[in-house]
């Protein structure tokens, strides 16, 4: 395999698990049209269009990018991130592997993404930062995302009444896309620097474009490494024969199980805290691309070990309705070893000289053996290691998967239509209630 990460599948078929895997004659039928989804994604490609996968292959953005990411690491102590759905998640997914057990990164500024707005974490947070040491970056694709303008307004005005107008142009930065929107409005006039958000790239699908990348940057990950991953799976997928394609191979199970065995609930499972984010930004893409007129699979993420003693019983004996992935690292031998020379209990004897990897190891090889003897169809995606590169590895392997089962099930993943009702009445109950 030419990148940082193995698929397999072998536990998603009959002849492994029994009567709720797929037999070969579906699994072929599903896989042949995946490779027709995969051609009109190299036609796509070829005619210049699908910028957010062809970012991969770019660098010459790069440098200003790692310019005003080091910019922002020299000046300030904290970062302020005003971004929601895909211009947070996948800038979180990155983050996660640049800083430790506590969410503090190893070096540059302290994140702090303001996705979900609540207006007491969002007092709390703004009374508890030195205002002189942290900087604001504010990204909104339409630049009329209702909280992120309100979040702005509120940091805009905060930090003009403190530390005056010239402040508010050091320590702000906007993503937007160019045209006018009032996010362009409020940057110019507040003459805060403004970075063009490429208008054809979706924000769900622009982790690999300044979007994912500056934050990252700026806290000392190698931007070049993430794109270099995803560049990676992508050439592989323009080249090779469609069995060969782990992401054209992945859509043809999720879809084949929903089509012939019901499978409604798509389970990513990741070992590994620092995989954590990237589990919420895969739902995101998954739910909003898939989910329309009537079709799609609900997306559940979750963590292991820990969801092996909060979900693993409903996956295990509940409705026959789930595939689920396993997202795994090579654990055995890593970490503190297990071992205390006062205790002496046989029915722990198991742990004596082990590390808390092998437990990890243990939990994760079982987890998926049981399941797999359940008859519940599991595919499992090995890494390496989890570092740049292989993080951009799996944007790549699951925004290509995405689009595949998106030919597959005959909807546009693109779009999200079914939203905009909400933030229309949204913004008609503010407007009425003055």
């Amino acid at each position: 395999m030419p990148y940082p990460y193995q698929q397999e599948i072998e536990r998603c078929f009959s002849g492994a698990i029994g009567s709720q895997g797929l037999n070969t004659a579906e699994f072929d039928s599903v896989l042949r049209d995946s490779e027709l989804a995969l051609a009109d994604i190299r036609r796509a490609l070829k005619a210049g269009d699908m910028r957010f996968l062809s970012v991969a292959r770019a660098d010459d953005d790069l440098s200003a990018i790692e310019r005003t990411a080091a910019d922002l690491r020299g000046r300030f102590s904290h970062l302020v991130v005003l971004g929601t759905g895909g211009s947070s998640l996948g800038a979180r997914a990155l983050a996660a592997l640049a800083t430790d057990g506590l969410g503090v990164p190893r070096v540059g500024p302290r994140l702090h993404f303001i996705d979900n707005i609540d207006p007491d974490s969002f007092d709390d947070l703004l009374g508890s930062l030195d205002l002189a040491r942290t900087g604001f970056l504010v990204i909104s694709k339409s630049g009329n995302t209702m909280e992120i303008i309100a979040t702005a307004m509120v940091c805009l005005d905060l930090v003009g009444k403190r530390l005056g107008a010239e402040a508010v142009r050091r320590q702000f930065v906007a993503i937007t896309e160019p045209g006018d929107n009032p996010l362009r409005r409020i940057a110019t006039r507040a003459g805060m620097p403004i970075l063009d958000h490429d208008p054809k790239i979706g924000g769900r699908y622009s982790v690999l474009s300044v979007v994912g990348l500056l934050t990252s940057s700026a806290i000392g990950l190698d931007v070049r490494a993430v794109r270099s991953g995803a560049a990676s799976v992508l050439d592989h997928a323009l080249a090779a024969p469609v069995r060969d394609v782990p992401p054209a191979v992945g859509a043809a199970l999720a879809v084949g199980l929903g089509r012939h065995r019901g499978a409604s609930s798509n389970v990513l499972m990741a070992y590994g805290n620092a995989l954590i984010p990237f589990v919420l930004w895969y739902c995101q893409l998954w739910a909003e691309s898939l989910g329309k007129g009537g079709l799609g699979m609900t997306p559940i993420g979750a963590l292991g070990p820990v969801d092996q003693h909060s979900q693993l019983q409903l996956y295990l004996d509940g409705p026959r309705d789930k595939y689920l992935t396993f997202v795994v690292r090579a654990a055995a031998g890593r970490g503190a070893k297990i071992a205390w020379d006062g205790f002496d209990d046989q029915r722990v004897s198991y742990l004596t000289g082990r590390t808390i990897g092998d437990v990890v190891e243990a939990s994760q090889r079982a987890t998926a053996e049981s399941l797999a003897a359940c008859g519940r169809p599991i595919r499992v995606i090995s890494l390496r290691t989890i570092d740049e590169r292989a993080l951009g590895a799996l944007f790549m392997h699951f925004m290509l998967e995405t689009l595949i089962a998106a030919r597959l099930l005959g909807v546009d993943p693109i779009n999200q239509p079914a939203v905009k009702d909400g933030k229309i009445r949204a913004r008609r109950y503010l407007a009425e209630a003055r």
